[in-house]
C-alpha cells in the first residue's frame, strides 16, 4: 500500500500530465482559432494567449525534469 506521500506524489503527476496535455493541445488549436477569426482585435488576444500558452508549456516540462520526468 502507497504512503500518503507517494499518493499525494502520484496525484502531482497526474495533474501535471493532465496540464500539459491540455496546454499543448491549446498550442495547436489556437493558431487555428486566430487565422479563423475574422476581428483583427480577437486575432491579436489569440495570438498573445499562444505565447503565454508556450510558457505554461516549457514550466510545466521544467517541472517534470525538476523531478527527474520526462513531461
Amino acid at each position: 500500500m502507497p504512503s500518503k506521500v507517494e499518493g499525494l506524489q502520484q496525484l502531482l503527476v497526474e495533474e501535471l500530465q493532465d496540464m500539459y496535455d491540455a496546454e499543448k493541445q491549446l498550442v495547436k488549436a489556437l493558431p487555428k482559432m486566430a487565422r479563423a477569426a475574422s476581428d483583427e482585435e480577437l486575432q491579436n488576444a489569440l495570438q498573445e494567449h499562444l505565447e503565454v500558452t508556450k510558457g505554461q508549456v516549457q514550466r510545466i516540462e521544467q517541472v517534470f525534469e525538476s523531478m527527474d520526468m520526462r513531461a
